[in-house]
């Protein structure tokens, strides 16, 4: 199903592991130190060229595959050989309803030899509401589901489930959309979450699955000031064949703003950077996203395309006050959805939908389910509705 990209050879790797990036960000380009795959830049340099959005970064490609390992916070980056070595043994909808099958217990298992009266009326919405579905939207299913019982005189338990399936659909609908790739080029993409919310790895596992489709991708490593972050993202860089542009200790504003003039004289595709983690508490990190943000744009007027969030699945409503708070300060394109799998609180998105806690319905690209390259899939409603009540 898949095809793979084989790893350079490690004499070539060696060749070319401190590439300096091929454009000028000034006339004056000032003096570099090597070390590894990084470059030293002086500090008062670097302030002034942060002022202007500019500063020198290097592409790395890591000559050694024994990089540092992940934090625990973070999934381990697998080795793309490994995947291709074990075959696919279920359908992602396999997997899905794998992932939400706690969810699924608790909601599917009420229609299970009962009677279609106010007790499973009342034992759904209690339900919903453990599930994280919140009161918004748990109001509002419950009343169309009411209104369609009684239009269509349903009296057995399995069509009360069917009928709720297509309404939680339909409510999850606006969340649907198919992401815009080949909208611009590059495209460039800005990615945020809190720390542990799987942020690298949904990028790896994103750069991935976009090679798969033919396009050219290069990462950013906007995630300066933590060595094992960016390590992180330059070992999915080796293990891709992506370049990764990368600092040490610099300006994550400049990293983006090199990233972005290296992904358009290059011809790329599709750029993503990456950003520190941060909770939305910490003012003066939501300031500095704000900062990148202005400085991606100075290298491309209408960048970044896409501004995504990464939430942990398990996070229930605290997911909700995470979305609200980034969306506030860079105004959010779209969600990537993780660690869905083995959670009880996949109603989150039912919130999400229903605008719950005042937060903007901003529609889910990806939902993950597993540590897998292929358990990062687009987000369809049909199937999470599925999923989410236990059908087949």
């Amino acid at each position: 199903m898949f095809s793979f990209f084989k790893r350079k050879s490690k004499e070539a790797a060696q060749e070319s592991s401190i590439v300096k990036d091929e454009l000028e960000v000034s006339q004056e380009e000032p003096a570099l130190t090597q070390d590894g795959a990084s470059t030293q830049v002086d500090e008062t340099t670097q302030e002034d060229l942060a002022e202007t959005g500019q500063a020198v970064s290097v592409e790395t490609e890591p000559d050694s595959p024994d990089v540092e390992a992940a934090p625990a916070d973070e999934t381990p980056v697998q080795d793309v050989a490994t995947v291709q070595a074990e075959p696919e043994k279920r359908s992602w909808f396999s997997r899905l309803r794998q992932g939400l099958s706690r969810t699924g217990q608790n909601l599917g298992g009420l229609f299970v030899g009962v009677k279609v009266d106010e007790s499973l009326f009342e034992e759904l919405e209690t339900a919903l509401i453990m599930a994280d579905a919140g009161m918004d939207a748990t109001t509002s299913l419950l009343t169309a589901l009411r209104a369609r019982v009684k239009k269509e005189r349903l009296t057995d338990a399995q069509a009360v489930k069917a009928a709720l399936q297509e309404i939680l659909a339909e409510h999850l609908r606006p969340l649907e959309k198919t992401f815009p790739v080949g909208r611009h080029k590059p495209l460039v993409m800005m990615i945020a979450g809190v720390n542990g919310a799987g942020k690298t790895t949904s990028i790896g596992k994103l750069a991935y699955n976009f090679q798969l489709q033919g396009h050219r991708v290069l990462l950013a490593a906007g995630d300066t000031f933590r060595a094992a972050a960016r390590e992180q993202l330059m070992a999915w860089g080796e293990r891709n064949n992506v370049t990764v542009i990368a600092q040490d200790g610099g300006d994550p504003a400049a990293v983006a703003f090199d990233a972005v003039n290296a992904g358009r004289a290059r011809d790329t595709d599709i750029v993503m950077v990456d950003t520190a983690g941060r909770l939305p508490t910490q003012l003066h990190l939501m300031e500095e996203l704000k900062k990148i943000k202005r400085v991606i744009g100075k290298a491309d007027a209408q960048a970044p395309h896409e501004v995504l969030l990464v939430v942990d699945g398990n996070t229930g409503q605290n997911a909700i006050a995470q979305i609200r708070a980034f969306d506030a300060a860079i105004g959010l394109t779209g969600l990537v959805v993780t660690k869905l799998d083995g959670t009880a609180k996949g109603g989150t998105l039912a919130a999400v939908a229903a605008g719950a806690q005042s937060v903007r319905p901003v529609p889910v690209y990806w939902i993950g389910v597993g540590e897998g390259l292929e358990d990062l899939q687009p987000f369809v409603a049909s199937e999470f509705a599925a999923a989410l009540l236990g059908s087949e």
